[in-house]
């Protein structure tokens, strides 16, 4: 197997079709409705650390709400610490430093995060005052903010930050579920750890689910720009208009130049599991991944960690590094992850439940823990893809509306909180 250069037929729009109707019965899920028309899957409190340097204070107030000390509290399903490597030692301008505040600014919104404390150093390029001012975050209440300098160290700083997050708590738990049109769901597609059976079981199957919710007036987040890559001219064709196949071109031309910049080419993937699994370039990997989005037209593309506003089947330019791919869609505001995997990736997502799709019983029989759904049986005979797509959609409104996955179960989540690096750290 080789992989050459070939012309792309973009044919923008011609396989577009129309709108899905929405003639059919309307699903609902038991969802939380926040105060402001928000809706939620899940009632996190969440400890953001704005810089590296804050990281340990801020998993040290989110371990303080471990075990028992939630048993008064049981509506609320936990408190998150989210750190990262960034914030620091990075322009304070630019397209790197524009990103992580797009991301950490879409986590504060996000529905499932009933209360966010923003937790920095003091000095570092992330200033908190400005991240808040820049993107319209209100201090109140339930976003609270704290340095470590100012609070009079490390200890002091726990203290006070758990202080903060007890005030949150009494009203944080008084929420209940109620049914909610499945149309306000937002799924984010990933597939990590692929393999040759990726492209003809679990992301077909997950198009076929991700085509159930785009008729039930449900938003799909399609993402891994490069492992979209020799198949983009599939998407080209179900644009819904040209400005939408222009953005995507765009970003298939700035990755080209970007990955050339860095001494790279577009053909870093199939990684070595990709590879023991069976796949060869990036082409056939790219044509199996493109499948997750099913068949509807493609209404928007979006930079990463941009809210999404569209209806339907929308594209969000992220690596395909699973976990920074993820962070952006739930900046983006997805309320669902729906994870694929052919080698058995082990992925959670908080505050956002992963529901995980095996490609083959074996994998799933060995790693059963993991996954919830079992893609494997179209190979088996014993499910069609059109069987399997309603099974996953119906696990997608069951999880929506409380029913743990298997990455929940096992505690998965914390640590995958990954904002896309880019640019230079000084």
């Amino acid at each position: 197997m080789a992989l050459k250069a070939f012309q792309r037929d973009y044919a923008v729009g011609s396989e577009a079709g129309t709108a899905p109707g929405d003639d059919g019965p309307h699903e609902t899920f038991d969802g939380i409705l926040r105060e402001d028309g928000r809706v939620a899957t899940r009632n996190y409190l969440g400890v953001v650390s704005t810089v590296n340097c804050s990281a340990s204070a801020a998993r040290m107030i989110a371990d303080a709400f471990r075990g028992e000390a939630l048993a008064e509290f049981p509506n609320v399903d936990g408190v998150v610490a989210l750190c990262h490597s960034l914030g620091c030692a990075m322009a304070d301008t630019g397209e790197g430093f524009e990103m992580l505040q797009r991301t950490l600014t879409g986590y504060a919104r996000h529905p499932n995060f009933a209360g966010v404390l923003f937790i920095g150093l003091g000095c570092e390029v992330m200033q908190i005052e400005p991240l808040l001012k820049n993107n319209a975050l209100p201090e109140g209440p339930f976003l609270k903010t704290m340095t470590i300098q100012e609070s009079g160290g490390t200890r002091a700083a726990v203290s006070e930050g758990t202080a903060r997050i007890r005030e949150m708590l009494p009203e944080a738990n008084r929420v209940r579920r109620r049914p909610v049109p499945a149309s306000r769901l937002i799924v984010g597609l990933e597939c990590g750890g692929s393999d040759a059976y990726s492209g003809i079981t679990a992301n077909p199957a997950l198009g076929a689910a991700a085509d159930l919710l785009v008729q039930q007036g449900g938003t799909v987040i399609l993402g891994e720009t490069p492992e979209i890559y020799g198949a983009e001219h599939l998407l080209t064709r179900r644009a819904a208009g040209a400005d939408v196949a222009r953005k995507l071109l765009e970003r298939i031309r700035w990755w080209e130049e970007y990955t050339s910049r860095h001494g790279g080419q577009m053909d870093n993937n199939p990684s070595p599991g990709n590879k023991a699994g069976g796949l060869t370039t990036i082409f056939e990997k790219s044509l199996g991944a493109a499948a997750k989005g099913g068949t509807t037209r493609l209404n928007e593309v979006y930079e990463y960690a941009q809210p999404v506003t569209a209806k339907g089947l929308v594209f969000m330019d992220t690596p395909g590094y699973d976990p920074a791919s993820v962070t952006g869609m739930v900046a983006g505001g997805a309320n669902i992850i729906c994870f694929t995997t052919g080698r058995g990736s082990v992925f959670g997502c908080k505050p956002v439940p992963s529901v995980k799709l095996s490609t083959t019983t074996a994998l799933y029989r060995r790693m059963e823990d993991d996954m919830d759904i079992n893609c494997g049986e179209a190979l088996d005979g014993r499910a069609t893809i059109k069987e399997l797509g309603e099974r996953i959609f119906q696990c997608i409104i069951r999880t929506a509306s409380g029913r743990q996955t298997k990455s929940e179960q096992l505690g998965l989540g914390s640590d995958e909180f990954v904002p896309w690096h880019i640019g230079a750290v000084m």
